[in-house]
């Protein structure tokens, strides 16, 4: 089973937020590896910088976290999924042709969805509450739940 990520939830696992607990919680519970693109690595680092930048963690943790999930990817319990960017673009594109207007999805969320269809994810883990809604309109379990 392929089990894909939102940056939303990966920060929650490494920056240390007010999901941490909900997100440590679900994967202890349901053991598995996450799949992620490159993109969800560009972000997450630049969310943890960001992070640092705005004071939402403390001095000299976006590094200190970032090592953390290298660690976790080197151990297997991220998998990085190459994806043809051409490929990645185009199947965002028609998600964002077909639910932008009518529902309001940013860019990088589609992209993610948009990872998460070609790596033919069952599972998408996430707490943006507009993007658990077009992960199911793709037929694809948003996780976690409640």
């Amino acid at each position: 089973m392929v089990t894909c990520a939102d940056t939303s939830f990966l920060f929650s696992l490494y920056g240390n937020d007010a999901n941490t607990a909900q997100a440590l919680g679900w994967l202890q519970d349901h053991p598995c590896v996450i799949t992620v693109t490159l993109l969800n690595e560009f972000e997450l680092e630049n969310a943890l910088r960001f992070a640092e930048f705005k004071k939402f963690i403390p001095h000299e943790s976006a590094d200190r976290y970032w090592k953390d999930y290298l660690k976790d990817r080197d151990a297997g319990r991220i998998r990085l999924a190459t994806c043809n960017l051409a490929d990645l673009l185009s199947r965002a594109s028609k998600l964002s042709e077909e639910w932008t207007l009518r529902r309001g999805h940013r860019s990088f969320d589609i992209l993610h969805v948009a990872g998460a269809c070609i790596c033919e994810a069952q599972k998408f883990l996430t707490f943006d509450k507009n993007q658990v809604d077009l992960v199911r309109r793709v037929g694809i379990t948003p996780c976690p739940e409640g």
